[in-house]
């Protein structure tokens, strides 16, 4: 098996030479020449059944040529049989919950996750009945026969907690679980190796890498991936081809983009913790008892995310902000530049108070998706930044 960069480099190209091609060719097809009734028919039952293919891929709701083979090559990175695309990671978490909804109504959520995923859950939409916990040590004993899936997210957002996927796994029996792993990338963590029946990515962020595609993925086994592909024919949340185009084009550069941010975040990490400015910083790659085990295991580094918490609150959070000039105050994550956001503002708005609190979202607590700019470059930003904050 080839290793993991040269599989980023040249996965999803396969039939490049049978074209005679070396760039991704881009369908923007919306419908496609029926030139045998019974071939179209038979295709367009397979496709609407959750095939992966057909003879005539019949509209571009059902297949698209550019986006299976941006499929295929995550699912490659991935170590998964299949790969289900979307128009956005917020698409493929619904994809997901309004499939599983048919085995069942219940699903364990284990917070702290992502702000719109925890007011999806919340909000029963998909209908499920949500149950909450925030130590994955309740998992087993909160299972219930109808119990149709167990919700993770590791590195969580915005805390960066490292969740034991293995364990997880075990505690949920037959009960598929599904771990958002858009923090660590397929670069750090794949989670099948450890049980996991899904994996969600929000491509929007270190997939696409360059913050100008809105797409998510749902990497699976193949029996998972066809209900997913029913779904997403139904609804449409189906992924445009420019946007598969681009993402398929940032994956060959994803690995050195993760590991040249992760530098930098480490960096950033350990001097941040000694700035007086600073009340706690939240990182992996900073050893406890979970985390200093789990990198190295379950992670093969700790990442390009972190979350610190500066001394006084909400307006020196929002001060800091509004003073950074080599860093983007902005949401999002997973881009080439860094950019620094305020979850319990922004991302994790919708969440309800007592839950940020209970999770550790404080109104001084700032997310930090570091970049590949020069490191010192970054320091001498947030420091200046730090000091008009305190000031």
């Amino acid at each position: 098996m080839p290793r993991f960069q040269t599989t980023a480099v040249h996965a999803g190209r396969e039939d490049f030479n049978a074209l005679c091609v070396h760039a991704p060719p881009l369908d923007l097809s919306t419908t496609y020449p029926i030139a045998d009734l019974d071939v179209g028919s038979a295709s367009f039952d397979a496709l609407v059944g959750g095939q992966a293919n057909a003879a005539n891929p019949i509209y571009a709701r059902l297949h698209n040529p550019t986006v299976a083979r941006t499929e295929n090559a995550i699912a490659a990175l991935e170590g998964t049989e299949a790969c289900v695309a979307y128009a956005s990671g917020m698409a493929a978490m619904t994809a997901v919950l309004l499939d599983r909804a048919q085995h069942g109504k219940h699903v364990l959520v284990l917070r702290p996750l992502y702000g719109t995923s925890d007011h999806l859950l919340a909000t029963g939409m998909c209908g499920l009945e949500p149950e909450f916990v925030t130590d994955a040590a309740e998992i087993a004993a909160r299972l219930r026969p109808e119990t149709a899936l167990v919700v993770i997210e590791t590195p969580s957002n915005p805390t960066l907690n490292l969740i034991d996927i293995r364990a997880v796994v075990a505690a949920a029996g037959k009960v598929p679980v599904l771990v958002d792993s858009t923090f660590a990338t397929p670069v750090l963590q794949r989670p099948v190796e450890f049980g996991a029946t899904y994996v969600l990515h929000s491509a929007t962020k270190f997939l696409g890498g360059h913050g100008d595609v809105i797409a998510g993925v749902i990497c699976c086994d193949d029996a998972h991936a066809a209900p997913l592909r029913t779904v997403r024919a139904a609804t449409g949340a189906l992924l445009h081809p420019l946007a598969a185009y681009l993402l398929h084009r940032g994956l060959p550069t994803l690995k050195l983009r993760v590991e040249a941010a992760q530098a930098n975040a480490q960096v950033l990490a350990q001097r941040l913790v000694e700035h007086p400015a600073v009340a706690k910083v939240f990182y992996p790659g900073l050893k406890d008892a979970v985390n200093g085990q789990l990198v190295g295991q379950q992670m093969s580094g700790p990442g390009t995310l972190m979350a610190f918490e500066v001394r006084g609150g909400h307006d020196a959070a929002a001060k800091l902000m509004a003073s950074v000039k080599v860093m983007t105050a902005a949401v999002s994550l997973g881009s080439v530049d860094t950019l620094i956001q305020h979850p319990a503002g922004l991302t994790h708005r919708m969440v309800d108070e007592k839950v940020k609190a209970a999770t550790g979202i404080t109104p001084g607590l700032l997310r930090l998706s570091v970049g590949i700019e020069d490191v010192e470059d970054l320091w001498d930003d947030l420091l200046q930044a730090l000091s008009r904050a305190s000031a």
